[in-house]
């Protein structure tokens, strides 16, 4: 059987979701969770290649389980498993050719932002502080600017592979800014995305609202497809996969 699973974890602890040589990752926590749970260690498909430090509040991935538990019941045994930072949050059967990458319709992933001189205890592993004053509306027009079906290169940090192989065309469908006291979060709904493309967004979404940078000048960064005309890559710790869509699939 090809199981979907839900999962929901706080990026800080882990060099990101794909199994490192040189780090402990969400994936590799999983699966020994999954190994004492199912007596083997199934292989996982993610929906993404989260980096360290980087959360997400709904992570897709899928594997093959033919045993006894039925699906309703593996993300209570797995909870029992894993540390408090990952939790499993709903598995469902779907179709053999299933894959949480490649089925996966858009992304939508968040960054936040708090506006303020001191660091909140309470939240400072998952946000990013600057010091203010935020221009809101200014954060607003340089976000629109980003909408559309754009070459992203001027988003994408060296080493990506997508950008060697000339492949760094991605649709928008939205990105958006919005405030909630000093909280500031950016959201960007997207049918894929480049390496650091959503921190470096943010960072030059930061930067219009900070007035360090004229929100209608976004699409001529685009069009440059230069890494130097954009922002600054933001901290990880800000970072949230925030929810993945697939055609004809409920959200839980």
């Amino acid at each position: 059987m090809n199981i979907l699973l839900w999962i929901s974890y706080k990026g800080t602890r882990y060099a990101g979701f794909q199994v490192q040589p040189n780090g402990v990752t969400v994936c590799e926590v999983l699966q020994n969770a999954m190994e004492d749970l199912f007596g083997v260690r199934p292989p996982v498909k993610g929906c993404s290649r989260t980096d360290a430090g980087v959360h997400a509040r709904r992570f897709a991935l899928n594997f093959r389980y033919d045993g006894g538990i039925p699906c309703e019941k593996i993300p209570l045994a797995l909870n029992a498993r894993l540390p408090m930072d990952i939790r499993a949050l709903q598995a469902l059967p779907v179709p053999d050719d299933f894959h949480a990458r490649y089925a996966a319709h858009d992304k939508t992933y968040h960054y936040r932002l708090r506006c303020s001189r001191v660091d909140d205890p309470f939240d400072w592993e998952t946000c990013h502080r600057v010091a203010g004053p935020l221009d809101l509306p200014a954060m607003q027009r340089a976000a629109a600017g980003f909408c559309g079906t754009h070459d992203f290169l001027a988003l994408c940090a060296s080493g990506s592979s997508a950008a060697a192989h000339g492949d760094t065309v991605r649709t928008v469908t939205d990105c958006t800014v919005r405030q909630d006291g000093e909280l500031f979060t950016l959201s960007v709904t997207a049918d894929g995305y480049l390496y650091n493309m959503v921190r470096i967004l943010a960072g030059t979404v930061l930067e219009a609202g900070l007035g360090k940078r004229d929100p209608a000048g976004v699409p001529a960064i685009l069009d440059s497809r230069d890494r130097r005309r954009a922002g600054p890559t933001l901290p990880a710790r800000g970072l949230f996969l925030w929810d993945v869509r697939y055609p004809g699939l409920a959200s839980c």
